[in-house]
C-alpha cells in the first residue's frame, strides 16, 4: 500500500497508482503503529491538503470499469463454431447456385431460395439468442459494483463529516461505522465504541454467521477470515459501533481483487465440453461430406468431360461447363442435405431453456454451453452457506409456556422468506395472543437490531438474518387482542414491530458477546416502568433464570422438572437441524428505576463495562423459545 506514513508528504506525485508489492500488514500491527504508518491521528483525521495529495497518488475509491464486449464482437462470437460455419458456407453456396440458375434462363422462383433462407434464418435466431443471453449476463455481473457503499462518516480536520461520498476516501481516513452501515473500504479497526462489533461478510467469504471484530492485532499470516481486526469493503455492520482506519481502497480491496479475478477469468475462457464435441463433430462431418461430394462429382466426370485416344494418348478434350455446374450442384445439394441444419437451433433452444430455469433460481449463466457443462458435472465440492443456500433464516417452530409449569405449547410456523405474508402459524389461539405470547412478541420486536424492507418485488433483511427472521415472526403473530394493526404504519413491512417499539421505548442495550451468549435491552414503558428484555442461547438463559411465565402471564418458580421439560424441547428442535433462541425478561431493576439513557446517571457506568452484563441479566423469567432454519 505504499511506503511508511512518515514519508507521505515527501512522495513524488504521479498519475498512476502505486504498484509496491509490499502491503502494510495493518491487521498485525498495533493501533499506534498503524497511525504512525499512515501519518494520521484518530481524533483529528487527515487534513484537507493531505487528502488531496493522497487522492492524486491513489485515485478514487471505486472499482474500475472494464470495457465489456461490443455487440458486434458478441455477434461474431456466435459464429465461432465449426458446425455454424459449415451451415453458413452451405447457405451461401445454395443461394449463389439458386441465383445462378435464374440468370441462366431458369425460373427465378422463391422455392429455389427456401433452403438457403431457412438456413440463414436458423443462424440468425441462434446468434440473437446467444447475444441476448451473454449481454444480460454481462449486465448482471456489473451488480458486483453495487456492493460498494455510497456514503461514509469521516473525521477530517478534527470535524466529523456525516455523509461523505465513499469514492472520496483515501488511505489514512478515519471512518465511523454503526449498525446497518456498509463498509466503504478495507479498514483497520481502531476503537470499539460498543462492547462488541459484528460484521456480516458472507458476500465476501461465504460465512453463515456474522463475524466478531476486535481492535487487537492478529497474526501477520492470517487468512481473510482470521483478520478479525479488519473490516472489508462491501460487508455490513450488524452489531456495534466503531472507528476504523482506511488501509486499502478501490481495486486494492478484497472485493476489488474479486472483481479483477472475474475480469481475468472472462478473458481466458476455455471451450466447454459441449463446444469441443460440436467442433469435433463439425470437423469430422466436414471431412466426410467433402470426400463424398468430391467422389460424387468425380464419378460423373464422364458426362461433362470427354476425350479421344490418338496414338495411345488422350486428345480432343471436350468440356461442358453447363453439365459440370449441374453435377456440382448435385454434389452441393447432397452436402447440404447431409448437414443437420436444425442441430444448432435445437441446441441453442435447449440451452436457453436451461438458462432460463437457472435464472429463476438466481443462478447466472454467462455462456449458454455452460449449462451443459454443469450437467456433465459428477462431483461438486462447495461451501454450503451462501453457495448452496440463500443465507436466509426463517422461524420454523415456536415453543411457549403452557397453563401450568409442567406443560409447553408448540406452534409450527410456515414460510421460508422475509415476507411476513409467506405462511402462517398453525394452531394459533382463535382468540388471539395470550399474555405469554405477547411477552415473546414484545421481546422479539424490541430486543432486535435487524430490519426488513420491500424493494424490487422482494423482501430484504438488514442486519443479522436470525434477528430479521424473528421480526418476521412478530408480524405473523400480529398485535395483542383489541388493537388495530392499520393506521399510519399500515404500509410498513414491520408495522407490528414498530408498534411494540412505540409501546415500550428502548433506553439501553446490553450487547451480545460470546461469553454470556445473549443480548439484552432495558426498556421504559409508557407508565414509566423499566424492565430488561433478553434473547440468546436457551441453555444460558435457563441457567440465569429463576422463574417462568405461564400462559396467563402469572410467574412461578422455574423448578428442575420445568428445566428438563424445556431442555427436552430444545433437544428435539436441535436434532431437527433448527437453530434455537430463548426469550426471558426481568422486572426488578433497582439500579435503573430512574435511568433514562443519559450519560451522567449513576447506572450508566454499569453499562459501560461488559463484565457487569451477566449480573444484570440474572434472576430472569423464562418465557419461551423458537427454532429457526
Amino acid at each position: 500500500m505504499g511506503k511508511g506514513g512518515e514519508n507521505y508528504g515527501k512522495r513524488e506525485v504521479v498519475n498512476s497508482k502505486p504498484t509496491d508489492p509490499d502491503v502494510f500488514p495493518a491487521w498485525a500491527k498495533d493501533i499506534h503503529e498503524c497511525e504512525k504508518h499512515y501519518d494520521v491521528s484518530q481524533k483529528s483525521g487527515l487534513s484537507t491538503a493531505e487528502v488531496e495529495n493522497r487522492r492524486r497518488i491513489y485515485g478514487n475509491n471505486e472499482l474500475e470499469k472494464h470495457e465489456g464486449q461490443s455487440i458486434w464482437s458478441l455477434i461474431m462470437e456466435q459464429f465461432n463454431d465449426t458446425l455454424v460455419r459449415i451451415l453458413l458456407l452451405a447457405a451461401v453456396v445454395s443461394f449463389v447456385l439458386a441465383w445462378y440458375d435464374g440468370d441462366e434462363g431458369g425460373e427465378m422462383e422463391i422455392t429455389a431460395f427456401v433452403e438457403p433462407l431457412v438456413i440463414f434464418l436458423i443462424l440468425i435466431v441462434n446468434a440473437i439468442v446467444g447475444v441476448w443471453q451473454e449481454n444480460n449476463a454481462e449486465k448482471a455481473l456489473e451488480a458486483l459494483k453495487e456492493i460498494q457503499s455510497e456514503q461514509a462518516t469521516v473525521i477530517r480536520d478534527g470535524i466529523k463529516i456525516p455523509s461523505l461520498p465513499a469514492k472520496e476516501l483515501v488511505p489514512g481516513d478515519i471512518v465511523e461505522l454503526k449498525v446497518g452501515d456498509k463498509v466503504p473500504a478495507d479498514m483497520r479497526v481502531l476503537e470499539l465504541v460498543s462492547s462488541t462489533l459484528r460484521v456480516e461478510q458472507g458476500s465476501l467469504t461465504g460465512e453463515s454467521e456474522a463475524v466478531n471484530k476486535t481492535n487487537k492485532s492478529v497474526s501477520e499470516d492470517a487468512d481473510i477470515q482470521g483478520k478479525r481486526s479488519m473490516v472489508f469493503a462491501g460487508t455490513t455492520v450488524v452489531n456495534g459501533n466503531c472507528f476504523c482506519l482506511v488501509t486499502q481502497i478501490g481495486m486494492e480491496t478484497e472485493i476489488g481483487k474479486v472483481h479483477t479475478q472475474i475480469h481475468v477469468a472472462s478473458q481466458s475462457e476455455e471451450d466447454t465440453p459441449l463446444k469441443k464435441k460440436l467442433n469435433e463433430f463439425g470437423e469430422v462431418l466436414t471431412m466426410i461430406i467433402g470426400v463424398i461430394c468430391i467422389f460424387v462429382w468425380l464419378i460423373n466426370v464422364k458426362y461433362f468431360l470427354s476425350w479421344e485416344y490418338i496414338d495411345g494418348w488422350p486428345r480432343n478434350f471436350k468440356f461442358s461447363f453447363e453439365k459440370c455446374t449441374y453435377y456440382f450442384e448435385i454434389a452441393v445439394a447432397l452436402a447440404v442435405a447431409a448437414i443437420p441444419e436444425g442441430l444448432p437451433a435445437v441446441i441453442t433452444t435447449c440451452l436457453a431453456l436451461g438458462t432460463r430455469k437457472m435464472a429463476q433460481k438466481n443462478a447466472l449463466v454467462r455462456k449458454l454451453p455452460s449449462v451443459e457443462t454443469l450437467g456433465c458435472t459428477t462431483v461438486i465440492c462447495s461451501d454450503k452457506t451462501g453457495t448452496l443456500t440463500t443465507n436466509q433464516m426463517a422461524v420454523a417452530k415456536l415453543v411457549a409456556m403452557g397453563g401450568h409449569a409442567s406443560s409447553l405449547r408448540s406452534f409450527r410456523v410456515d414460510g421460508t422468506t422475509y415476507n411476513p405474508s409467506d405462511g402462517k402459524i398453525h394452531g394459533w389461539p382463535s382468540g388471539g395472543m395470550d399474555a405469554n405470547l405477547e411477552t415473546i412478541a414484545k421481546i422479539s420486536a424490541i430486543c432486535n437490531d435487524a430490519g426488513v424492507t420491500h424493494s424490487d418485488n422482494k423482501y430484504v433483511a438488514h442486519g443479522m438474518p436470525t434477528e430479521a427472521a424473528i421480526k418476521v415472526l412478530v408480524e405473523k403473530m400480529g398485535l395483542p387482542r383489541g388493537l388495530y394493526s392499520g393506521g399510519a404504519a399500515g404500509n410498513d413491512v414491520l408495522r407490528c414491530c414498530q408498534w411494540w417499539n412505540e409501546y415500550e421505548h428502548r433506553i439501553a442495550t446490553l450487547e451480545f458477546d460470546r461469553d454470556r451468549k445473549s443480548m439484552g435491552v432495558i426498556v421504559k414503558s409508557k407508565s414509566g416502568r423499566r424492565s430488561l428484555l433478553v434473547k440468546g442461547a436457551v441453555e444460558n438463559l435457563l441457567e440465569r433464570s429463576s422463574k417462568m411465565q405461564l400462559l396467563d402471564g402469572s410467574v412461578v418458580p422455574l423448578d428442575q422438572n420445568s428445566r428438563i421439560l424445556v431442555s427436552n424441547a430444545l433437544q428435539d428442535m436441535s436434532s431437527g437441524a433448527l437453530r434455537c433462541l430463548g426469550f426471558a425478561y426481568k422486572d426488578e431493576l433497582p439500579e435503573f428505576e430512574t435511568y433514562d439513557g443519559s450519560d451522567d446517571h449513576p447506572a450508566h457506568a454499569l453499562l459501560l463495562d461488559p463484565s457487569n452484563y451477566p449480573s444484570i441479566e440474572s434472576n430472569l423469567t423464562f418465557v419461551g423459545l423458537v427454532g429457526l432454519r
